[in-house]
Parts: structure tokens; sequence; C-alpha cells
């Protein structure tokens, strides 16, 4: 096992790193409000990045994710990496993967996904010309107001793809906690086009969970390194508050959490990628980035003393995303549960 990125993967890393370093500053942020940063992300795909994760695979995109988690960037860069470039590759025939993955190459075509299967959506009925229609509603999608496409799972979890200017679809805004361009998703008939076959929305859900706790290490990243550089800073009774031993402990305590959502999420994608069954450890990811990750962001808050309360500070928008991420793709519990039900069935079998 061995978790080292290899040359290619750290190239396309510190190559993200500059330009959300450039680009995803406190000041256009602001100016972005909810919405996606058209500029980065334009600079980000002509950068060949949303390219280069056919070649980095899962390993790739959960390096590149942490860069975007540090300044939190806000670009469809996990949901079209994930739920467009890497399902398409890996699940889709070979007509859709000539069809579909140049415009999700070059970023000119944006998808995401209605994840995870909540039994809101049905196919078809019981006519088989019509089995290609969906119909039901998600209440929230990310990055919604963004996609050309969406990955839509049934109550049978079978996966479809979506056209969102496409009849019988209809996306109503809708704002989270973190500002991610969401939408509520109504489909009415709407076509689908099936994408793979059994074991499909397994795959991606397990993807997903583990591409999304790189993300939250990347959050937890950034809003530790913000805390500490205000602790570094900032005097109280003429010594920095960094001297303290509580303030120590509690930062050391949020670096261990984020190494820990990070290596799990490293040994996920390592095992992805490796063609390793890797259903266990991406719940574990999943549960580490829900449980520490709130932990982390909330350390990143306190840390910050009245400053932290400051809705405009930057450090809040860790906190937001990071309390988002806590629960995206299954709460804690949820996975936790999950997992406890996956390695009961494993030992049965």
């Amino acid at each position: 096992m061995d978790f080292a990125p290899t040359e290619e993967q750290a190239a396309a890393q510190g190559l993200a790193a500059r330009i959300f370093a450039d680009l995803s500053t406190p000041e256009r942020l602001a100016v972005a409000g909810t919405g996606t940063d058209a500029e980065l992300w334009k600079e980000l795909c002509a950068a060949g990045l949303t390219a280069s994760v056919e070649e980095t695979g899962l390993l790739g995109l959960v390096l590149l994710l942490e860069e975007q988690g540090r300044t939190t960037a806000q670009v469809p860069f996990a949901v079209s990496c994930l739920y467009g470039l890497l399902a398409v590759a890996g699940h889709g025939t070979g007509e859709q993967r000539e069809r579909l993955l140049p415009a999700l190459r070059d970023g000119t075509a944006v998808a995401t996904g209605a994840f995870p299967a909540r039994g809101g959506i049905r196919a078809g009925n019981p006519d088989p010309d019509d089995a290609g229609r969906l119909s039901g509603s998600v209440p929230y999608v990310p990055w919604l107001r963004d996609a050309d496409l969406v990955l839509v799972p049934d109550r049978e979890r079978r996966l479809w793809i979506v056209r969102t200017a496409g009849p019988g679809v209809l996306t109503e805004p809708v704002e989270t906690t973190a500002p991610w361009s969401a939408a509520r998703l109504v489909l009415d008939g709407a076509p689908g086009e099936r994408l793979g076959g059994a074991g499909a929305y397994e795959a991606v859900l397990a993807a997903g969970r583990t591409a999304f706790a790189g993300l939250q290490a990347g959050v937890c990243a950034g809003s530790l390194a913000r805390a500490v550089a205000h602790a570094n800073t900032r005097e109280q009774f003429g010594r920095p508050l960094s001297t303290k031993q509580g303030v120590l402990l509690r930062a050391a305590d949020a670096h261990m959490d984020t190494e820990a959502i990070r290596v799990t999420a490293y040994e996920a994608a390592w095992r992805h990628d490796a063609g390793l069954p890797c259903g266990p450890q991406a719940l574990t990811a999943a549960w580490w980035a829900s449980e520490a990750g709130k932990r982390v962001v909330h350390t990143g808050q306190h840390l910050h003393g009245g400053t932290g309360a400051d809705l405009d500070h930057p450090v809040h928008r860790h906190f937001l995303w990071g309390r988002q991420l806590d629960a995206y793709l299954g709460s804690g519990g949820e996975v936790l549960q999950e997992l406890g039900e996956s390695l009961v069935k494993e030992e049965t079998e």
C-alpha cells in the first residue's frame, strides 16, 4: 500500500494549488455569492485539470479536491469529475464515452449527481417503451444550477443520465449551508439514458464518499491553517494565544482529526484505483469526514474567538462547508450503521 503520489498526480496537485491560491481569494468569493466562479472554472479546465482525472484516477481527484477545500473555491470540480468524467469512463458504453467525455474533459459540459438515492425517483411503468421516463423529485442537488447533465439513481438504484435542459426537467434554486449553486430537481416523465449495470450505483457512491472526504480534508486543513495563523499573531495578556496550553491541545487534536480524514480517503482511493474492494474503506473515510470534520471546523471557529463569530470572516466559510460535508452522502451515524451492516454481511458470507 503506497499513498505517495505519482509524478503526474503531484504535478496536477501543485498546479491546482497555485490556481486555487491565486484566484480563489476571499474577495472573489464574496463577489461570487452563492454561485460558481465562472472565470476560475475556465482556468482550471484550460489548465487540463479536469481532463487529468482520467489519468490520475480517484486518488488524483482526492488530491485536487484537497486543494479546492483549502480555499473553499466555488467551482463544480468534484461533481463534474465524479458524476460525469469518472462515472462515464468507468461505467459507460463505448458510444457513451465517445459522445460524452470530450465535453466533460474540457469543461464545456458540467455534470452533477442526485446522490445518495433516497427513493424519490421512479423510472418507467409497466409499458417497456416508457422504461426510460423518470418522475419524482430530489430536494437538493449540489451545483445543479451549473449542470448540463445530472446522474440520477432511481428507487431500484439504477443510474440514469438526464439532461437538465430536456423535457420534463425542472430545477428550482435552493440555498444550503454551503454556497454550492444547489437546486431542487423535479422530473415529470423526463427521458433518461441508462448508465452501467448492476453495482454501478454502489461503485459511484463509494467513489463519491471518498472524493468528498478528500474535499473535507482540504476544508479542515484550510480552517486549521487560518486558526494557527490567528493564534500566532493574536496576543492575550502580552503573550500570543498559541502559547496557551488549551489552544495548543485544541489545535493538535484538530490536526490529528484532519490527518485521519486524509489518510482514510487516500486508502479508499488507492484501493479503488488498484481495482480492490473499497466499500468499507469508503464508508470509513466518510465517517471520519463527518465526525472529525465537524470537530475541526468548530475548532477553527473557536480558536478565532470573537472574530470567528463574524459571518464575513474567511474562517466562517470553512465552517459552513465543513457542516455541509458532514452530512452529504450520509451523516456519521448513517454511514456507521451501513458499515456495520456490510461487515456483518461479509462475515456471514
